[in-house]
């Protein structure tokens, strides 16, 4: 079963320790979690009271609320 998780998160987070940087996504479309890979620069553009869902290769359909 299929699960939809809400992200409103547009950049990772970010932790250094040492001399080492390492980004985590918190996003949700990386392909290479729990790491960033850069997916959520398909993510600028987006507008902020609008929802969105990505399929598995990246492109993104606007989900229209209806009441």
């Amino acid at each position: 079963m299929a699960r939809l998780i809400k992200h409103d998160a547009q950049s990772p987070t970010i932790i250094k320790e040492g001399d080492k940087t390492i980004a985590i996504c918190i996003c949700g479309l990386s392909s290479n979690k729990p790491y960033c890979d850069g997916s959520h620069a398909k993510t600028r553009d987006e507008e902020k009271d609008k929802i969105y869902v990505y399929d598995s290769v990246g492109n993104r359909v606007e989900i229209i609320k209806q009441y």
